[in-house]
C-alpha cells in the first residue's frame, strides 16, 4: 500500500487537461451504471457549523476502484492558523477489496473540484467561441486558486480579464504570474458578477447574497453553493445542472432552498451525465445564463485518487507501507 500526502500531491505535475479527462471518464461510468454511490453521512458534534462527511463509492470503466474519502471541515481553523478542510481517501482494489493506497491530502478535493468546473465550462465553451472572456472568482482561497489555475490552462488567450474578490486581502503572489497582468481584485462582489462571463463561488459564506440579475449569456458554477438568494431563480429557472439531485437538495444549499421557496423539482434540473453531450448547451439561446451546483460527488474523488496514485507509482514516489 502506498501512502501520499499532500507535499507528494503538490510535486506531482497536474495537467488540467488530464483531470477533467479523469471527469470525464467518470461521467462515462455513471452513463453506464458503473458507478455505485450511496449518499453520503454528515457528522456533527459541538459547534453544529463543523463536520466530518463520509463520502464511499465505487467506479468501475477502466478506473476499477472502490473507497471512501472522510473529510472534515472546520471554518474556525482559519483562525487558529490551520486549514479549513482536511481529508483522507483510501482506496481499494475493486476485484479483492485489498486497500493499495492512502491519500492525506486537502488539495485531491480542490483538485476535483475545480476539475469537474473544467469540465462544465469546456462543454459550455464548446457554443461559444468567443474570446476576451472575462472570469470573475468570488473567494480567493485554495478552491479560489484552483480554479483560476485550471480556467488560466484551459481557456488560455480566451481570457481577456480576471476579477477577483475576497472579504480577506488577496495577496498578489497568489495570482499565477503569467495571467497577472489581466487580474483586476475587486472592491465588491457585484462587479465581479455584473462583468463575468463565467462566475465562480468559492466562498465559505454562511448567507446567501446574490440577488441581482446575472449578465446575458453568462455561465455561474455556484461551488460553495450557499451565495444565492430566491430572487435570482426565475433568471436560472430552466437552466439548472447539478451533479446529483439528492446529495445537493438538503444541507440548506441554494438548491434546496430554490425547492423550498421556489418549488424547483429534480424533474426541472439537468444531472451531471445529462451534459455529457453537447445538446444540452447547444439548445440554449444566446442570452440565457446557466448555473452549475456541484455538491461534490465521491465518485470524481475516488476516480481523481486512483489518477494521482498512478502518477505518484510512475514518479516512484510516495511511501511504501508494508503489511
Amino acid at each position: 500500500m502506498i501512502y501520499l500526502n499532500d507535499e507528494i500531491i503538490k510535486k506531482l505535475n497536474i495537467s488540467w487537461d488530464n483531470n477533467i479527462q479523469v471527469i470525464i471518464d467518470t461521467i462515462a461510468c455513471l452513463r453506464l451504471n458503473s458507478t455505485v454511490q450511496p449518499i453520503k453521512p454528515y457528522l456533527r458534534y459541538g459547534d453544529a457549523k463543523n463536520r466530518i462527511i463520509a463520502m464511499p463509492a465505487f467506479v468501475g470503466g477502466n478506473i476499477n476502484k472502490a473507497g471512501i474519502k472522510w473529510i472534515a471541515s472546520f471554518p474556525d481553523n482559519i483562525h487558529k492558523g490551520l486549514a479549513r478542510a482536511h481529508s483522507v481517501i483510501v482506496l481499494n482494489e475493486a476485484d479483492t477489496g485489498v486497500p493499495v493506497g492512502i491519500i492525506n491530502s486537502g488539495s485531491i478535493s480542490a483538485i476535483r473540484t475545480a476539475s469537474v468546473s473544467g469540465f462544465i465550462i469546456k462543454q459550455f465553451m464548446e457554443q461559444r467561441k468567443s474570446a476576451n472572456l472575462k472570469i470573475g472568482i468570488i473567494g480567493f482561497g485554495p478552491i479560489g486558486q484552483h480554479h483560476l489555475s485550471m480556467c488560466n490552462q484551459l481557456l488560455g488567450d480566451r481570457i481577456g480579464k480576471v476579477l477577483l474578490y475576497d472579504k480577506n486581502t488577496i495577496q498578489k503572489e497568489s495570482i499565477p504570474g503569467d495571467i497577472s497582468a489581466k487580474a483586476i481584485i475587486a472592491e465588491n462582489w457585484e462587479q465581479v458578477y455584473s462583468e463575468a462571463d463565467i462566475f465562480i463561488t468559492c466562498t465559505a459564506s454562511k448567507e446567501c447574497y446574490i440577488d441581482k440579475k446575472p449578465k446575458d449569456g453568462s455561465l455561474h458554477l455556484n461551488v460553495s453553493l450557499r451565495d444565492y438568494k430566491p430572487d435570482v431563480f426565475p433568471w436560472f429557472a430552466k437552466t439548472i445542472i447539478v451533479d446529483n439531485w439528492e446529495e445537493v437538495c438538503r444541507e440548506n444549499t441554494d438548491i434546496e432552498v430554490f425547492h423550498k421557496v421556489n418549488g424547483l423539482q429534480k424533474a426541472d434540473v439537468k444531472e451531471i451525465q445529462d451534459v455529457f453531450t453537447k445538446d444540452f448547451f447547444a439548445s440554449l439561446t444566446e442570452n440565457q445564463p446557466v448555473m452549475f451546483n456541484p455538491m461534490g460527488m465521491a465518485v470524481f474523488d475516488i476516480a481523481m485518487a486512483d489518477n494521482f496514485l498512478k502518477l505518484a507509482q510512475e514518479a516512484n514516489a510516495g511511501l511504501l507501507l508494508e503489511d
